[in-house]
């Protein structure tokens, strides 16, 4: 930054202690100092440029806009920034100033409001930049407790190698030696002392009563001999209020599921998955559709979910 000489010299132009002041309370685009102070973006961004040079001020782009805020000054420079402002605040100019400040600051905040005002009831329909469910999911991982997790039917384990991050512990249930093999190696790899992966059977889980807070059956279920079995089993292995969460897949009529993807079910009702849920003794149960591929065969998702009794 520069000595308190060439700082004196800076603010000795009654033009550079306008932007100063203006800046003091907002980061603003030369657009926007235009506006307020009401001069041509040449000599606006002459004065930006000595107070840059000067080490005053700083700027960013975002696009096409630059924008411009304060640096940040050692004692003796806020000292003179702060006398200077001060001595001028209760000027006309300055007081003419803060009103124009204060109405683009208001119409920014109005061209924000008119764009959502815009999409309301619609917003979620609407493509919406960065806006995925992968994001979201991670996002809502970060809420996960401190609890104990077993998924059932896991495979590889992938949403239990992100619930790893928060969760207590996570033991994951497969009847497939290799996936269990696949899934140990992932856990090892990224460090998860507190998941496991256990060769089993999801109609009779190798696991003993009442070991967990939560129970996962993701698009599992339809994979199951017996899925009433399935959701039994995973009633005995939660603690009492503990909760099972079942995605499936909706009942469909593709039929070339059970080759392409060794499917035994074709999907479920809601009233089916809520009479599996009720039978082992479930109480609080959510059955509801929450997704539907675009794509056909428009394959639409279950999420299901209940009370340990």
């Amino acid at each position: 930054m520069a000595d308190s000489w060439e700082i004196l010299k800076l603010l000795a132009d009654s033009t550079r202690v306008r932007i100063l002041s203006l800046l003091t309370k907002e980061e603003l685009s030369v657009a926007e100092l235009q506006d307020v102070l009401d001069m041509g973006q040449s000599r606006i961004s002459s004065h930006l440029g000595l107070l840059r040079q000067g080490e005053l001020v700083h700027d960013r782009r975002e696009g096409k806009k630059t924008f411009y805020a304060l640096s940040v000054f050692d004692a003796k420079g806020a000292a003179l920034l702060q006398a200077a402002c001060a001595a001028v605040e209760c000027t006309t100019q300055i007081g003419e100033d803060t009103a124009n400040l204060k109405r683009i600051l208001e119409k920014r905040k109005q061209q924000s409001e008119q764009y959502f005002n815009s999409v309301a009831g619609r917003l979620g329909k609407n493509y919406c930049p960065g806006r995925s469910w992968e994001a979201i999911g991670h996002f809502l991982l970060h809420l996960t407790p401190k609890i104990k997790i077993v998924d059932l039917g896991a495979g590889e384990g992938l949403l239990s190698q992100l619930l790893a991050r928060r969760a207590e512990k996570i033991v994951c249930v497969d009847n497939s030696p290799k996936m269990v093999e696949f899934g140990s190696e992932l856990a090892k790899k990224n460090g998860f002392t507190n998941l496991s992966y256990k060769l089993g059977d999801i109609e009779a889980v190798p696991l003993e009563d009442g070991m967990f807070d939560l129970a996962l059956l993701s698009q599992a279920l339809h994979h199951a001999q017996h899925p009433q079995l399935a959701i039994q089993e995973a009633c005995r292995i939660l603690k009492p209020g503990g909760k099972l969460i079942i995605i499936d897949l909706l009942e469909h009529q593709f039929e070339k599921a059970h080759e392409l993807y060794a499917d035994v079910w074709l999907g479920f009702s809601e009233n089916k998955i809520y009479q599996f849920l009720k039978e082992a003794g479930f109480r609080q149960i959510e059955v509801n559709v929450v997704a539907q591929e675009a794509e056909a065969p428009n394959f639409q998702t279950v999420l299901a979910s209940g009370l340990k009794g």
